[in-house]
């Protein structure tokens, strides 16, 4: 096991990991940027430096200033976290280079997977359903028409790159196919500095569903059941539960056997998240995979009593998976909800201070997040400022507990999206069950 490790990233995950590292005996050393100095994962770390203004690319992107901190703690791993440098390939090798143990996969998985025309192609090799699509990036709106047309509208175009929606166009006809072709090329250079795109169907209304994967060092891969994302505000996860309530044991057994059979064929080492659409009829196809621990990571741990991020230190430190896919049992129903920093309708950040804060409790009600009375939410990072997670013996129970503990959860100084929360819990459609990643428009 290690004995130190550098959390490279902040906020509600960075202090996940430190009390998971505590745990284990391993010491850990927090990063922070100018304006996140009074944090609580500063705070909470055995040690702390400092590595750059508030700008995120001066800081938690900062590749060189984060490797000269773990070069002056001497620390012997880094766990990246979600976000910022988590699915960076380069960081993960420069790490490898530097015989710095990097928690995560290798740098070739990362690269691999994190273009979405490889992703795709590894996926049909190991016959992972997929849907129909170009099978290469498209070089100009000529190829994309005819593309369109032999698939049939309507289409998606996708940047091969990156993620969140961006460079992502849905298209219903001819003559709407060019303008939509343009402008993905053009969000996808702006945000990824890569304007390849390509076609795929469009599949309507699908739910995203994501396998969990743990893979250790030895080969051994197991998955640990299926996670519901369908709930999502421009493409971004607000609520997610587990199991899925559409998921039924054979489904699972299929979207698993699926997901491990990707994973080892592309060498995949450490925590990751196969994703898919499934569509009305229950089909699953490949969308892509997560090399990284995911925000909605707690609902898979609730379900199945494992700690997701002391698997993952475990792993990276050398150690074979204590379990067997035989072994792995899911129990009860989990809901996560996504506490946001802005406006419930509006959806525009609200940063300031945290004036008064009261977290719900009692049996099966757990909070993961950073944030204290006194706090002051800063404006240069992502809204996320804490995750409610219930665990309950069955779903309609479990919506119920995330009712009641949202009621209770009190944060002034601040808006937050927790209104927004509650009228999702509320909604008929929702206990039913009936939801899909369009579910949210009508709420907007």
């Amino acid at each position: 096991m290690f004995n130190k490790i550098l959390v490279a990233n902040r906020g509600e995950i960075a202090v996940r990991i430190i009390r998971a590292a505590r745990e284990l005996d391993v010491r850990t050393v927090a990063v922070y940027s100018d304006t996140d100095r009074d944090s609580m994962h500063v705070r909470l770390a055995d040690a702390a430096i400092c590595i750059g203004p508030a700008k995120s690319s001066e800081s938690y992107l900062n590749i060189s200033s984060i490797i000269s901190a773990i070069e002056v703690v001497d620390a012997e791993a880094v766990h990246p976290g979600y976000g910022f440098l988590a699915e960076s390939a380069e960081f993960a090798e420069i790490c490898e280079n530097c015989g710095i143990k990097f928690i995560g996969p290798p740098s070739k998985v990362i690269r691999l997977m994190g273009n979405k025309i490889a992703a795709k192609k590894e996926a049909e090799k190991v016959k992972v359903p997929v849907l129909a699509w170009s099978k290469t990036g498209l070089e100009n709106e000529k190829t994309a028409l005819e593309m369109a047309k032999e698939i049939g509208f309507p289409v998606i175009i996708k940047a091969a790159s990156g993620g969140g929606g961006r460079g992502m166009k849905l298209v219903h006809t001819q003559a709407s196919l060019g303008s939509a072709f343009h402008m993905a090329r053009r969000e996808a250079h702006t945000a990824f500095g890569d304007d390849e795109v390509f076609i795929e169907k469009y599949c309507e209304k699908p739910r995203h569903i994501e396998i969990q994967l743990l893979a250790d060092q030895h080969g051994s891969v197991i998955h640990l059941g299926e996670r519901e994302c369908s709930i999502q505000r421009r493409h971004q996860k607000i609520v997610e539960e587990a199991p899925s309530p559409v998921v039924d044991a054979r489904l699972r057994q299929k979207m698993g056997e699926a997901a491990i059979r990707l994973a080892k064929s592309i060498g995949y080492v450490n925590a990751g998240t196969v994703e898919f659409l499934v569509d009305r009829n229950r089909n699953f196809y490949f969308m892509e995979m997560n090399t990284r621990i995911q925000v909605e990571h707690p609902v898979t741990e609730m379900i199945t009593g494992l700690d997701m991020v002391k698997e993952q230190i475990r792993i990276a430190a050398g150690t074979p998976l204590s379990l067997r896919q035989k072994d792995v049992k899911l129990t009860g129903h989990s809901i996560e909800c996504r506490i946001n920093a802005e406006d419930p309708r509006t959806f525009v950040p609200s940063p300031g201070k945290i004036t008064s804060l009261y977290l719900p409790g009692g049996p099966g009600v757990r909070v993961d997040t950073a944030i204290y009375s006194g706090y002051t939410i800063p404006s240069h990072y992502d809204s996320l400022i804490a995750k409610l997670i219930v665990h309950a013996p069955t779903r309609l129970e479990a919506i119920k507990k995330m009712t009641r503990a949202l009621e209770e959860f009190r944060i002034e100084g601040i808006k937050t999206n927790i209104p927004l929360l509650l009228e999702i819990m509320k909604d008929h459609d929702f206990i039913a069950g009936n939801i899909d990643i369009d579910f949210l428009s009508r709420f907007s």
